[in-house]
């Protein structure tokens, strides 16, 4: 009898229960509200929620918490769909953001990697973007 199936009949899954996308992603924060200036500010994201321990902004479908750790920068592994990045690099150049990778091809798409203002690292990739032909499986 499948766990999910209560009446013990025959039960078959297709896509049920499966993930379908990434609802919100985290990054450390000595200070979560402090941190909220360079998200809001500099990122231009909606502050949904902030408290002494975490925060969340979104941006479009870009939803990020921000909780209190004092584990930060660290290279978070995450990347925010943006239309242009070379235009996203132009910009937070202009707003004296620091960045550890200039705008490159990468398999997937054209992408670019910053530091916020706890030195951790996110990325920013094309959104159109599709894999090149040699990375195609």
């Amino acid at each position: 009898m499948p766990i999910g199936d209560p009446h013990g009949g025959n039960f078959t899954y297709t896509d049920e229960g499966l993930p379908e996308s990434v609802f919100m992603a985290s990054v450390p924060s000595k200070d979560p509200e402090k941190a909220l200036k360079f998200y809001r500010d500099i990122l231009m994201m909606d502050v949904l929620y902030h408290g002494s321990e975490e925060a969340v902004v979104r941006r479009g479908s870009a939803t990020l918490r921000i909780f209190r750790s004092e584990n930060t920068g660290v290279d978070t592994g995450i990347f925010i769909g943006v239309e242009e990045p070379y235009d996203f690099h132009r910009r937070m150049i202009d707003e004296g953001v620091r960045f550890k990778m200039d705008p490159k091809r990468l398999p997937m798409g054209v992408a670019t990697s910053f530091f916020d203002d706890d030195n951790n690292v996110l990325y920013v990739i094309e959104t159109g973007a599709v894999p090149c032909e040699e990375h195609k499986s």
